[in-house]
């Protein structure tokens, strides 16, 4: 067990000392002619149901190439935060995407007219852009330094994090961006260039990319969700992949770089309508099957171009998931959120926002929404997903920012009648630590230390972030509904609109760190199991030394995967586990974080209070 405090500052100066020194030592590997990359990211796919049943595709990846067994989503366990690590190679306290929704403080120009950043969004990604240098991150991608190097460069799939994988290229002439919003007229979407349109076209797909149809709806708290999977729009997807891109790829003659962003399972899971209302089956139904067999399906057909298409001795693909995944649970009797009557939730469940509710009641202030209305919970009122604390929309005492597992929480410095930052943080956090629903706490570092919580640079997310930093995180609660494997049943609360029974994500549980990831190619090694811990940081880093590519190395970020490689002289290294834990709250509540150091890398199992969080066990009765 180590003492929290300034070990953890230590301990980030020397990872990312470590890192750089690592990066410098590290030159591109040279090869006899250029190599291609395919990352295929399975959005949502927990690694331990990717069987030769479930999956044949992803399975025969795993078996024959490298099995990242070992392997890590970074914490918040969202998709844009983790896009952007897949992106750049860099945690989330440099890139500053710290969930798929944002307050950033000014308010945005009409249609948003609010301070929320839903980052799923391509028209927010530009206005993100705009307000933070001309690109959000303040980094360059993986797909950026490879065009630059010459390469054909792509992203196809899901809207959002397919466009964070080269977050500045926007106008249709450097890399091809397909997503949800391809071809529409109406201004959500990025543009193509004239000549890859017409080639959709003459490949005879249509020119706008289909919805999502019959797998849109999540249903309602009396109404059972989808129960298909995405099928229609990612074949489409594949379709335009194999019978376009790829092709085209060849005959240009150029190495490229592509990436595909399945949505499923990760979009099927969240609406499937298999368990209203109940635990189980949860996210193991047959909705949530047959979606992880979709995108084993395209994988199969990515793979199958590649090698019709004479590619596959240069190629590598190298498959992750942004996330894993758990059954949403909507239960808390303690909470005076759940006390209230909704109309549009099943009585005695815990509504969208019952977070801000909770606090808002407990701190004794008013609860707006980001456009200053102010909503009553004892009349129905609940709040969607960023909520505003205190009398002055201008500058609320607290925001709460809702992002499924976990909530983020902004704390003004600006607001009147308040307490100053850090005796509002200690305020807060006290009152996190006795609610039934908390998992773990993690606060800025200048606000602690705080009992109960852990600081950010202990999580990796404090760092050179352009966008605001949220000053508290709050993982919630996780637990297993009884299987033998705690990762495949895991339930867990979350801040969200949709409903029990549904899939869920964003907590520090290993069923969320544990995501799916594995590689094959002409570069990686064949059968070989990667028991080192890596993470969605290491993916780029790994690639652009396999491609002898520039990344921007300074700050905090992943490194080189050299045990996976067809190296023989790589050694297999040996990771060390370690402990971190915050001092004890008032009511005995700690956050214990349990991870893995490789070198100065450090990855993250699961962090929270032991016994209330997925892979921490209670501590032993003395």
């Amino acid at each position: 067990m180590i003492e929290a405090g300034a070990l953890y500052r230590r301990f980030l100066r020397a990872v990312a000392a470590g890192l750089f020194a690592v990066a410098l030592a590290s030159p591109a590997a040279a090869g006899p002619a250029p190599r291609n990359v395919i990352i295929f990211v399975a959005d949502g796919l927990r690694s331990r149901i990717v069987t030769p049943q479930t999956a044949p595709a992803l399975a025969e990846v795993r078996a024959q190439g490298v099995d990242f067994q070992n392997s890590h989503s970074l914490y918040p366990t969202v998709t844009t935060p983790n896009a952007s690590a897949i992106a750049t190679g860099h945690l989330l306290g440099d890139t500053g995407d710290f969930g798929n929704t944002l307050y950033v403080g000014e308010t945005f120009p009409p249609p948003y007219g609010t301070p929320v950043a839903g980052v799923e969004d391509d028209v927010m990604i530009g206005l993100l852009n705009q307000r933070y240098g001309g690109n959000y991150l303040g980094l360059p991608t993986l797909l950026e330094a490879a065009r630059g190097k010459g390469y054909a460069t792509a992203a196809i799939g899901k809207v959002g994090p397919t466009a964070i994988q080269d977050v500045t290229a926007r106008d249709g002439t450097a890399t091809v961006v397909i997503d949800d919003y391809t071809g529409f007229s109406t201004g959500e979407g990025l543009p193509l260039a004239p000549d890859v349109a017409a080639a959709i076209k003459a490949a005879g797909l249509p020119a706008v990319a289909p919805d999502r149809g019959l797998n849109t709806s999540p249903g309602a708290y009396n109404m059972p969700g989808v129960q298909v999977a995405n099928v229609v729009q990612q074949d489409w997807f594949a379709a335009v992949a194999t019978k376009v891109l790829l092709p085209r790829f060849k005959a240009s003659g150029k190495p490229f770089v592509m990436v595909f962003w399945s949505r499923d399972p990760d979009g099927t899971q969240h609406n499937e309508g298999d368990s209203l209302n109940s635990l189980t089956p949860g996210i193991n139904g047959p909705t949530s099957m047959a979606a992880i067999r979709n995108a084993s399906n395209d994988l199969a057909a990515l793979r199958q171009a590649v090698k019709d298409l004479g590619l596959e001795a240069d190629t590598d693909i190298v498959v992750t998931a942004d996330h894993g995944f758990a059954t949403l649970s909507r239960e808390s009797p303690p909470s005076a959120a759940a006390g209230y009557r909704y109309p549009d939730v099943t009585p005695g469940f815990l509504p969208p926002g019952f977070l801000a509710i909770d606090l808002a009641k407990a701190l004794g202030l008013p609860l707006q929404d980001p456009s200053g209305y102010e909503l009553h919970p004892d009349q129905g009122d609940h709040p969607k997903s960023v909520s505003l604390i205190g009398a002055d929309a201008r500058h609320p005492q607290a925001v709460v920012a809702a992002n499924g597992g976990t909530d983020l929480i902004y704390l003004s410095a600006q607001a009147s009648g308040a307490d100053d930052r850090k005796a509002r943080a200690a305020r807060i956090v006290e009152w996190l630590t006795r609610q039934d629903y908390t998992g773990g706490v993690f606060v800025a570092d200048d606000l602690g230390p705080i009992p109960g919580a852990l600081p950010l640079s202990a999580v990796g997310l404090a760092g050179s972030a352009r966008t605001p930093r949220p000053d508290i995180f709050v993982s919630f609660r996780s637990f297993s509904t009884g299987c033998a494997d705690a990762e495949l049943c895991a339930a867990e609360v979350a801040d969200t609109d949709l409903q029990q029974g549904q899939g869920i994500h964003g907590s520090f549980g290993r069923h969320n760190t544990h995501n799916f990831m594995a590689a094959i190619g002409p570069d990686f090694a064949a059968g070989y199991v990667d028991e080192a811990p890596v993470s969605n940081a290491d993916l780029a880093i790994t690639l652009a030394h396999i491609l002898g590519l520039d990344l921007d190395m300074t700050g905090h970020h992943g490194r080189v995967a050299a045990e996976a490689l067809r190296n023989p002289s790589a050694g297999v290294p040996v990771a060390q586990p370690f402990t971190l834990e915050s001092d004890p709250a008032a009511n005995g509540f700690r956050t214990v974080l349990k991870g893995q150091k490789l070198g100065e890398s450090a990855y993250f199992d699961a962090a929270g209070m032991p016994g209330r969080v997925v892979g921490l066990e209670p501590a032993p009765a003395p």
